[in-house]
């Protein structure tokens, strides 16, 4: 199969402003990517779930799908040949498979809870992409037409404006579903299973809700800037806008089979003052709280991990690390692993999630948990964004600090894991430390009477 690859004839630009031309086209998805940057679009193929419905579509022409008779499996649509090493030395989108997997979808594989009538998952086979390198963006493809996509893209990002970018509107600001005091009752809940032995850890989240029109994609660059997430993403399906801000890995796919998780459990606020913020690191660093919930969810992984990895491979190589982001301290180790010969880098990715950061543990009693408590689907929230190459390799993150809009409805979740030992108050005062900054700068899109 022949390889195109060609500079754009562009300075260099923002993905924002590319993600802005390339609006209208099928399968627009924009991975961050840890400071690898890719724009892709026009998949071969895709799969999308959606209302308990799966369906496969196939481009016929430029820009155009059918609906394929039978669909088939994640797994059967993802085919991977992990004989031939990767040429690249990182690892970096080269051609392969993109998309997400809800937090609905991911726990009703394990128990059953209520999902969002929003899609699901999307998977797209992805043989056209942009990638940022060198200080500037390339255009990749294995099409037969390769040259003529080139040059309609080309010709797209060259016009000054899009023209099917709405500004984003919210017509109220963006609030909590919950009232303080239902958080503090659903706190108590938590609690109580964890009194009576079902329980751990219950990582507990409310919801941040608005009515919006127009594109998620406007608040995109803004959002970006102000986050500096090294998993951000964005990804668009007819009437559903998801946007990533996420700062958590949660599994890396290597080369020759290894694979590597990190996850965060444990946040302090940060400060302008930098003796303050000192302080604030510090104390993360030294809590016997943030410890107890951060080893939990590691020996979690490590379980999870075991299932399809080489006996003896799983080790812990980072424990209690402290990364600083714009607006808190995490707290985050480092799990790694290598696969067994015989295991599909899909099956063992769908088989993790959701992720146990973003659980509890054990998992299973803690989804149900959960579930009965949230009152909500997560939908997107928790599940996960990234993608695998054809050789296997690749990259997804655990999908917080995001937000989703499906059709006018817009939300964004926050929370943070409950043990015995967590305090009502401070638990609370964490979901605003993660997303209080997201939720400002969201609302200036707010609608105002003039």
């Amino acid at each position: 199969m022949s390889y195109f690859k060609q500079k754009l004839n562009t300075e260099p630009t923002s993905a924002f402003d590319l993600l802005s031309q390339l609006y209208d086209l099928t399968g627009l998805v924009y991975l961050h990517d840890q400071n690898f940057p890719v724009i892709a679009f026009l998949p071969k193929k895709f799969l999308v779930f959606q209302q308990s419905i799966l369906q496969q579509f196939h481009q016929t022409t430029f820009n155009q799908y059918q609906l394929h008779p039978k669909a088939t499996t994640v797994t059967e649509f993802s085919n991977f040949d992990q004989t031939t090493p990767s040429a690249q030395q990182n690892v970096v989108f080269d051609g392969g498979y993109i998309g997400f997997f809800s937090y609905d979808y991911s726990a009703n594989q394990h128990v059953n809870i209520s999902s969002h009538p929003q899609p699901s998952f999307f998977l797209g086979q992805y043989s056209t992409f942009l990638r940022f390198q060198d200080n500037a963006w390339y255009f990749h493809s294995r099409e037969e037409n390769a040259q003529a996509i080139y040059a309609f893209i080309s010709d797209l990002i060259a016009q000054p404006t899009s023209k099917n970018l709405s500004a984003l509107t919210l017509l109220e600001a963006s609030h909590p579903r919950w009232s303080k005091q239902q958080y503090l009752n659903a706190f108590q809940h938590v609690q109580e299973y964890i009194k009576a032995g079902d329980c751990y850890q219950i990582n507990l989240t409310q919801e941040f809700k608005a009515t919006a029109q127009g594109s998620l994609l406007n608040s995109a660059q803004a959002l970006w800037q102000l986050t500096h997430a090294p998993y951000a993403g964005y990804l668009k399906i007819n009437d559903f806008e998801l946007l990533s801000c996420s700062p958590e890995l949660f599994i890396e796919f290597q080369n020759n089979r290894k694979i590597k998780t990190r996850p965060i459990k444990g946040t302090m606020p940060r400060f302008n003052d930098p003796q303050q913020d000192q302080r604030s690191k510090e104390k993360l660093s030294r809590s016997e709280k943030d410890q107890a919930e951060n080893v939990m969810i590691v020996d979690l992984l490590r379980n999870d991990l075991s299932v399809y990895a080489e006996t003896g491979s799983v080790t812990t190589t980072k424990l209690f690390e402290i990364e600083s982001f714009n607006q808190v301290h995490h707290m985050v180790s480092e799990i790694t692993a290598t696969l067994k010969e015989e295991i599909n880098p899909m099956q063992m990715l769908l088989s993790a999630l959701p992720g146990g950061s973003i659980t509890g543990a054990p998992k299973i009693r803690a989804m149900q948990i959960i579930e009965e408590l949230e009152g909500a689907p997560r939908g997107a929230y928790c599940g996960s964004l990234g993608y695998f190459n054809f050789d296997g390799t690749g990259r997804w993150n655990i999908l917080i600090r995001s937000i989703q809009k499906y059709q006018t409805e817009l939300s964004m979740w926050a929370g943070g894991g409950i043990t015995i030992a967590s305090d009502a108050e401070a638990e609370y005062q964490e979901c605003f430390d993660k997303i209080s900054a997201m939720l400002n700068l969201l609302n200036t899109w707010q609608k105002t009477d003039l």
